[in-house]
């Protein structure tokens, strides 16, 4: 919203100015205009040769130097939103290649270590445990990675992009990215939410379950709600792939918390307090033992040669492992 704020140029915005100048390029399939037309899209998406431009942007805003008002500029500064919510510490910008859109997500300078290949790597590593996740590749750019994950609520078309309906993680449970509204981030709820809607509950809470054993797995503490999505690619609902599987290091061996809720015992990554609250994700407690194991074992096993064959180092290695 804030980049919203700044192109208007005024000093108070209402409800209907946000959604009247929110980018043409937005999650999902709603577009707003001041008629019934639909808003024609107000400028072409960037291509892969664009990379090292906006590359060289990410690293003028991050070093707060003198950055000119150009369109270029707002593709990094005001980047649309897509699959997360924008404005994080991760620079992101939107690129157009082989008939499809994808997310970019650029590694800065002062990173301690290759995000996207690591995340390249965890979005790997979900598909062999067993869910769905986004497609992704890795381009390098001025010797540097750049992810570049595949959207999955637009599909080319003759006509252009064909727009799936999607939400998120925070308006199936009808709350709020505050501190004040964090009672409800839970994936308890969230997969009771699910069943109201998804064409398949008892699989796509299951899945559910999965996700969020693999994020306590990799020790993803960043797994708000609106890093949860679901999408209706016709008329029936379902979990979207999974997206924004970042790990992060390990500050206690002890005690490691997710963003939500996944249990009695709160937001406790712990394999007994996930199963605690199986029965809301429609499993038995034997079922939800059962893929807790195997989850940790096709991580254990995996994880070193699928960040490798990601392109992580060793040394980065070393760091995801300790």
């Amino acid at each position: 919203m804030g980049g919203i704020e700044k192109h208007a140029g005024l000093p108070l915005l209402a409800e209907i100015d946000y959604l009247l100048r929110s980018p043409d390029d937005r999650v999902g399939a709603l577009g707003f205009g001041a008629d019934p037309k639909p808003p024609v899209p107000i400028r072409k998406f960037n291509r892969l040769h664009d990379l090292e431009k906006l590359l060289a942007l990410v690293d003028s805003v991050h070093d707060e130097k003198e950055v000119p008002d150009s369109p270029d500029t707002v593709e990094i500064v005001n980047l649309p939103p897509i699959c997360t919510a924008i404005g994080g510490a991760r620079p992101k910008a939107v690129v157009e290649d082989a008939g499809a859109l994808w997310l970019a997500k650029f590694n800065r300078r002062d990173d301690r270590w290759n995000h996207a290949r690591i995340e390249r790597a965890m979005l790997e590593l979900a598909k062999s445990c067993e869910f769905s996740s986004a497609h992704s590749r890795v381009e390098t750019v001025a010797d540097r990675g750049v992810l570049l994950v595949k959207r999955f609520d637009r599909e080319k078309t003759d006509r252009g992009y064909l727009r799936f309906r999607m939400i998120s993680g925070l308006t199936a449970l009808r709350t709020e990215d505050t501190r004040q509204n964090r009672e409800r981030w839970s994936y308890t709820l969230l997969a009771e939410e699910l069943r109201r809607f998804v064409a398949r509950p008892k699989e796509d809470a299951s899945e559910l379950f999965r996700r969020m054993a693999f994020n306590a797995l990799i020790s993803n503490t960043d797994v708000h709600p609106r890093n949860h999505a679901f999408i209706a690619e016709s008329t029936e609902w379902r979990l979207s792939p999974a997206y924004d599987l970042t790990p992060s290091r390990q500050i206690s061996l002890e005690q490691r918390g997710l963003a939500m809720s996944c249990g009695i015992r709160g937001r406790y990554a712990n394999a007994r307090n996930m199963l605690s609250e199986c029965g809301r994700f429609l499993l038995r407690e034997e079922e939800a033992a059962a893929i807790n194991d195997e989850m940790e074992g096709q991580a254990r096993n995996n994880w070193f040669g699928i960040a490798r064959k990601a392109g992580v180092s060793e040394a980065d290695c070393m760091k995801l492992g300790s």
